[in-house]
């Protein structure tokens, strides 16, 4: 990362942003894409799919735990030009992910039947939630080492390698379903399974892209003597950034698992509404969540460089121009809710229930952007455990409480969980904001400052 790039120049912050963006695209275009298609093979796949990978989210999450922290300490160590914890922090940090995702994996292949049961999946989507969730999950390992390579890119502000390979990733899986799920050249109609094999197919592919950039382009090897003797506490430091780090996002993922357990009450116009109404949401944030993870970086590496008062003023330029985006893109999604609904069903139920449910989530964004650039920078700068303190209290009690009582006991459904949903985003939003403004994250930093920070450019 260049010195005198890091600093608060919006240039340099939109220019690790669209590839982040574009990438993020992609990635949710793998897991949609395979919903879409599926769709058009059978409509209670897609209910299927949706509720494995609410599982798959959480156990997903478990991997951000190193990765996140990896990214976090790899960019701190870079501000402050420790070359030699750099190169440990990759050993360490992709061996760590790889065996934990070898062990969710065997979870996931044995275990998936009682999990469902406990969701309450309804039995004629049971098979087929099954059938997805065994053959990602047995090939789990792929993405926990994906998501490590594509931290420690991150770190180093090489946005654009990753957006590449997520460009290869996507195109593989679009051919792979188009193959696999309808059945071509001779092939017999696989369905689900189809779309569980080709994203498989597609990892392996990305996979084996970033490992080439790792050794070409970061000129970065795994080496055996960064575990000789073992860094103990550089992995102590690792799950203490981590855990509480993932912790918060695990604990976000959690509530939706409960939530999705209460949609499955209501039936499957409910539950189908909730799988689209998702998908159409993530648009809303995906900016919101490629800024900030540029921001991150940049963030991590003014503090570990000592220079506190342009993160200040990095994170609340992020923060505004987060608001403005996300809000407008769910405002534009709530006005053409029907025609956009309309594209992946005909069911008229579905649609006017989802014209509801989009027009509460434009509430709903405005929050989701702030806490998630609030978030990551307070993580990049040391502060942990407030967010997930903070994420913990309000998702569970708001969200989730709020969302049975609204949604369940007073009998309003769908429309009432997103209303829960929306009140614990906002409330978070205004805490951070008061949290950050107060300064306590000031005194947080991992690591020594650089004796000599970067240059400061207005």
């Amino acid at each position: 990362m260049k010195e005198k790039q890091t600093v608060i120049q919006p240039s340099y912050l939109l220019k690790l942003t669209w590839p982040v963006f574009v990438e993020l695209i992609l990635q949710m275009l793998v897991g949609n894409i395979d919903q879409f298609m599926v769709g058009q093979y059978s409509q209670l796949s897609v209910g299927a799919i949706g509720n494995a990978n609410q599982i798959l989210n959480v156990l997903i999450i478990t991997f951000s735990v190193v990765s996140t922290a990896a990214m976090i300490l790899i960019s701190q160590y870079l501000g402050a030009n420790d070359q030699e914890k750099v190169h440990q922090l990759y050993t360490v940090s992709f061996l760590a992910n790889t065996v934990l995702s070898l062990l969710i994996g065997a979870v996931l292949l044995f275990c998936n039947r009682p999990i469902f049961q406990w969701m309450r999946v309804p039995e004629e989507l049971m098979a087929e939630s099954q059938q997805y969730i065994s053959i990602i999950g047995g090939c789990l390992f792929l993405q926990a080492m994906q998501l490590t390579l594509s931290a420690f890119f991150r770190s180093h502000a090489m946005m654009r390698e990753s957006m590449v390979v997520s460009v290869v990733v996507n195109l593989v899986n679009v051919g792979g379903n188009a193959v696999l799920i309808n059945g071509m050249f001779g092939l017999p109609a696989l369905g689900v399974v189809g779309a569980a094999i080709s994203s498989n197919l597609s990892r392996v592919a990305g996979l084996a892209i970033m490992f080439w950039l790792f050794s070409h382009k970061l000129g970065a090897r795994f080496s055996l003597r960064h575990l000789r003797p073992f860094p103990t506490g550089l992995l102590r430091q690792l799950l203490h950034i981590g855990l509480p780090s993932g912790g918060e996002s695990l604990s976000y993922n959690m509530t939706q698992v409960f939530i999705m357990t209460f949609v499955n009450l209501f039936g499957a116009v409910s539950i189908n509404t909730k799988v689209y109404a998702s998908m159409f949401a993530m648009c809303s944030y995906l900016f919101s969540s490629a800024i900030g993870q540029a921001s991150q970086v940049i963030v991590g590496y003014l503090v570990g460089a000592g220079d506190l008062h342009h993160a200040n003023r990095q994170v609340w330029y992020t923060c505004r121009l987060a608001m403005l985006a996300s809000t407008a893109v769910a405002i534009l999604l709530a006005v053409f809710s029907g025609p956009i609904f309309r594209l992946f069903t005909d069911d008229p139920a579905v649609i006017q229930l989802g014209r509801t449910v989009m027009f509460i989530e434009i509430f709903l964004e405005w929050g989701r952007s702030v806490n998630i650039v609030m978030v990551r920078c307070l993580q990049a700068a040391g502060d942990i455990r407030f967010p997930v303190t903070l994420g913990i209290l309000s998702a569970w009690t708001v969200a989730v409480l709020g969302g049975y009582l609204i949604g369940v006991v007073a009998g309003m459904g769908l429309a009432g969980i997103w209303i829960a949903m929306a009140c614990d985003e906002c409330i978070r939003a205004l805490v951070f904001l008061v949290r950050w403004k107060s300064g306590a994250w000031k005194n947080k930093s991992f690591v020594a400052p650089a004796q000599t920070p970067p240059a400061a450019q207005e």
